[in-house]
């Protein structure tokens, strides 16, 4: 790639390669996240946390990783301990959930410790960079997720807070027909010749970018879905979109099915969990939620303009954990459990944790700062609301009726 060339330059020449002259969203949003050079992922994901555009869990000290362990731990000791128990964390970030992880695994059970086979599957050449400086005092391994052999893994596959930054495909109903919503290119000079009435319902279809564009811009067009799976989606979630209002405009996560299918074909025995911010389908595609519930993050600032900051902003979409739980069903997965992070991390003792702080061991100042951090972790409209899902897949029949103790109501 020439030095000089910019993202926009690239998702431009990707649109005009293009046999109608347009993409989905979905391949536009996979370009500004993904690029292996330009992307999101690639140049401003090491600026996570406090100081980038947003932060997870894992920016708020060791608890979460730490409570994660112990759930691995049970998980491990229900399979009767197999060796290795493979370990896969899908989208490690800047490898702090890892390093917390293997720390408590390292202090509390040396046995598990050398059982451990470690995995991280890591798009990003820039996060696996960090990850490795990060984690090399740990026996850790660096897959794509197309790597790993079919029916290989014993253990678990885990993520937070990846599902909602894949890739969506977007629609909108128009005349009671699903219609996808693809971007192209248009001259900004016709475009100030358009009523600007045409576009008030909308969000903003078309802009200059900041980077050097020229007269051109990024402008929204509907057409016939790209593929049948976009209809059929709604048939596996069991919602009717036919009988929704014209205008009506959100979008369907193919991507995710996709990473489930391939998760779910390598799993032999184990588990599969999910963190993740999202609705059921009923409620993600409640009518009255009527634009989706597509965001940008930029600074620590939320909007719903995908086509400015190219490449410098975060772009997620919540997560459909109906869907999850019915094509994993198909892939071969059992559900295991449901539950909102905030009783998930109570189960495992987050309670408890926060029941022991003293001022013995710490200033009062520091001991509420780090008080105010577990209990955001708890917080019901932030990070305590997020999703759990738990699949399983090869358990036998007792070892699947052991409860995990994530999925137990604290007493």
């Amino acid at each position: 790639m020439d030095s000089n060339t910019t993202l926009y330059e690239i998702i431009r020449h990707s649109i005009a390669n293009s046999t109608q002259k347009r993409i989905t969203f979905a391949e536009y949003m996979d370009i500004v996240l993904y690029n292996p050079e330009l992307g999101y992922y690639s140049t401003k994901a090491l600026n996570l946390g406090k100081k980038g555009d947003f932060f997870t869990s894992v920016h708020l000290g060791p608890d979460f990783g730490e409570l994660l362990a112990v759930q691995f731990l049970q998980m491990w000791e229900i399979l009767e301990q197999p060796i290795p128990f493979s370990l896969v964390e899908m989208g490690a970030g800047q490898g702090l959930l890892a390093l917390d992880i293997l720390k408590y695994i390292q202090q509390k059970s040396p046995e598990f410790l050398n059982a451990l086979d470690y995995v991280i599957v890591e798009k990003s050449s820039v996060l696996r960079q960090e990850q490795q400086q990060r984690l090399q005092e740990f026996s850790v391994r660096w897959l794509n997720l197309e790597e790993i052999p079919s029916q290989s893994i014993t253990g678990c596959f885990f993520s937070n807070e990846l599902v909602d930054a894949l890739p969506v495909h977007q629609f909108v109903l128009e005349q009671g027909r699903l219609q996808e919503i693809y971007v192209t290119t248009s001259c900004l000079e016709s475009l100030e010749t358009e009523d600007d009435e045409h576009f008030a319902d909308k969000r903003p279809s078309a802009h200059r970018t900041q980077e050097d564009s020229g007269n051109f811009a990024f402008q929204e067009v509907t057409g016939e879905p790209s593929t049948h799976r976009l209809v059929e989606y709604f048939d596996l979630v069991g919602i009717k979109i036919s009988d929704y209002p014209d205008g009506y405009r959100s979008e369907v996560n193919l991507a995710a099915l996709d990473w489930l299918g391939f998760v779910a074909n390598c799993l032999q025995r184990g588990y599969v969990l999910t963190i993740d911010y999202g609705y059921s389908a009923s409620r993600y595609y409640n009518p009255r939620r009527s634009q989706g519930t597509l965001q940008c993050y930029y600074n620590h600032q939320r909007h719903n303009d995908p086509y400015i900051n190219i490449g410098k902003q975060d772009i997620t979409a919540h997560v459909d954990f109906t869907a999850l739980e019915r094509w994993g069903e198909r892939c071969g997965l059992d559900k295991v459990g449901f539950i909102e992070q905030a009783l998930f991390l109570m189960a495992l003792g987050l309670g408890e944790r926060i029941a022991a702080l003293s001022y013995t061991e710490q200033s009062i100042a520091q001991l509420l700062h780090r008080r105010d951090l577990m209990h955001q972790l708890l917080d019901p409209l932030g990070l305590g609301g997020f999703g759990v899902l738990v699949q399983s897949q090869g358990l036998t029949q007792a070892e699947a009726a052991q409860p995990l103790k994530g999925l137990s109501m604290p007493e």
